[in-house]
């Protein structure tokens, strides 16, 4: 296995180790946060300890960077390969360089969005982020699937993500709110984010079924091009009864 393989074999593995039980800590922790207030209300008391909010924020923020940090690892391993491949830098290095300054741009966007205090500041941060991964995501070489958007690995996880970095951004304001309206927004926003992150499990066991290894590639597009020509076509994989004769 090339190296080429290890760094796209990285995604799947830090989703699996990092970012899915993260979400499930950060669910667990937003459960208890919602019925400790509710007990607060009905009774003024609750037998859970008031740490468990900031644990939830706390999680939320590392949850965020985590969603982020591997859908730029996955748009940074196939944009990387697009430009090794075809030789990018030779046709269009201006390309090239633009494409190097978005993914250091992107991440000190989000950096200076975890540090900013107003509200001006956090919105220009969360978009400043949230262009960054739209405009990398736009990319040669990226595999989108656009022709099945509804089943995309990657559509599902760029929605996440932008929900992610703006639920971010609306932290604050939630503690500031008084009529609870943007408390609403977050928990819409994350319910939302929480679907598509079931949704990646799903197309994302998908996805590596169709990208091929480093080592695959050549047998595929040889494959494709003894049975197919310039119109759409399915391959049909060998009957292993005929392979058996």
């Amino acid at each position: 296995m090339e190296f080429r393989d290890v760094i796209l074999l990285l995604h799947p593995a830090i989703a699996i180790v990092v970012v899915f039980p993260l979400i499930g800590i950060v669910i667990n922790r937003a459960f208890q946060v919602r019925q400790r207030r509710l007990q607060t209300v009905e009774i003024g008391k609750s037998k859970i300890p008031p740490v468990v909010g900031q644990e939830h924020v706390q999680l939320g923020r590392w949850l965020t960077a985590a969603v982020v940090g591997v859908v730029l690892i996955a748009l940074a391993n196939d944009i990387l390969a697009n430009i090794l491949d075809n030789k990018v830098w030779i046709t269009a290095p201006f390309q090239v360089i633009f494409i190097g300054l978005l993914f250091p741009l992107a991440i000190a966007s989000l950096y200076l969005l975890y540090r900013a205090k107003e509200q001006n500041w956090r919105g220009i941060f969360a978009s400043l982020s949230g262009m960054g991964l739209v405009v990398l995501g736009c990319q040669d070489g990226v595999y989108r699937k656009t022709d099945q958007w509804y089943v995309s690995h990657y559509y599902y996880g760029q929605i996440a993500a932008l929900l992610m970095i703006f639920s971010l951004a609306i932290l604050p304001e939630i503690y500031k709110d008084k009529t609870n309206r943007w408390r609403q927004v977050h928990i819409i926003l994350n319910s939302t984010a929480l679907l598509l992150f079931i949704g990646q499990g799903i197309t994302g066991t998908q996805a590596l079924l169709e990208v091929p290894l480093t080592w695959q590639e050549p047998y595929v597009q040889m494959l494709y091009k003894l049975k197919c020509d310039t119109k759409p076509c399915t391959i049909q994989a060998p009957s292993l009864l005929q392979n058996s004769q």
